[in-house]
């Protein structure tokens, strides 16, 4: 029971380090149905800002959760920037283009960025602190959860909930329904379609930002190429519950971290990227809009 356990709240944990990602791959694609294959280049980036502000609040004799904090805030505003900028320069210019020059674009910044960071930093993995500090409270569980999961999780729900807010309740959630739905009906009635396209590639690129902090000081260590494999499976979790759906980004997240968990755990880790994808496949041939997804014409 308590391998089960483990292994169940390990896959939770992996569930929604995919689901924060996953969040800014289905809040683009939302928007302008554009799969922004560059963002897990943002969300590498946003961990190797949150190491140097780590290593420069080291050197100053900062410590504790105000690292965390700081480390956190500085990678958030550095992301949002690449995020605006990216969509500006790589992506505004195609917006009336044929969906494979805007994919074609998305692979080109994705390479770009990485091998960018490649020459700015190092090829190798270099070791990141844990910021996030032990919780006393925790102490009586820690040896089956700890208050990095623990961190990772509440951001994730938090995160969800906030979003679905963001979009149901509040004006700007509201002109962004309104450019899903017809970009140009939303310009008509006075929403500025740029700003809100905008918006959003500075919102997904704050939420991989924050995926980035907690996931490397999770893990310990970050180079230029973890953006690729976190955000291929995140891109994997959003189809999976249903691109472009908020909650569907989420429990698709989790259970592609359940699946890899439990497949690592119970047949071997050498094969839980084929169940992963396996149960994506299955899912698509049963559902193909995902879990929580709908289907929707194609506009022509």
């Amino acid at each position: 029971m308590d391998y089960f356990l483990e292994l169940f709240l390990g896959g939770l944990t992996r569930g929604s380090i995919y689901a924060l990602i996953a969040l800014g791959y289905t809040m683009v694609y939302g928007i302008i149905q554009l799969i922004n294959f560059a963002h897990g280049e943002i969300y590498m980036i946003g961990a190797f800002v949150a190491l140097i502000v780590a290593g420069i609040c080291t050197i100053y004799g900062f410590a504790g959760i105000s690292v965390l904090v700081l480390a956190a805030i500085a990678a958030i505003i550095y992301a949002s920037a690449y995020g605006y900028t990216l969509e500006k320069i790589a992506y505004r210019p195609l917006r009336g283009a044929p969906r494979l020059s805007q994919l074609i674009s998305a692979i080109g910044m994705s390479i770009f960025l990485q091998n960018y960071v490649l020459l700015a930093q190092t090829p190798d993995f270099l070791p990141f602190p844990s910021l996030i500090p032990e919780f006393a409270f925790m102490e009586p569980v820690a040896h089956i959860v700890g208050s990095s999961e623990l961190v990772i999780l509440m951001t994730t729900v938090i995160t969800m909930i906030l979003l679905t807010l963001l979009i149901k309740k509040t004006k700007i959630g509201k002109a962004m329904r309104a450019t899903q739905q017809d970009m140009s009906m939303a310009r008509l009635v006075g929403i500025n379609v740029d700003r809100i396209i905008s918006l959003t590639f500075v919102i997904g690129s704050a939420l991989a930002a924050i995926g980035g902090v907690l996931v490397a000081s999770y893990i310990g260590q970050v180079n230029f190429y973890i953006g690729f494999l976190a955000g291929v499976k995140a891109f994997t979790a959003a189809v999976l519950g249903g691109i472009g759906s908020v909650p569907g980004a989420v429990l698709g997240g989790l259970v592609l971290g359940w699946t890899e968990s439990f497949a690592a755990g119970y047949v071997s880790s050498d094969y839980e990227d084929v169940f992963a994808f396996g149960l994506l496949v299955l899912i698509l041939i049963l559902r193909p809009a995902g879990l929580l997804g709908k289907a929707r014409k194609q506009k022509v």
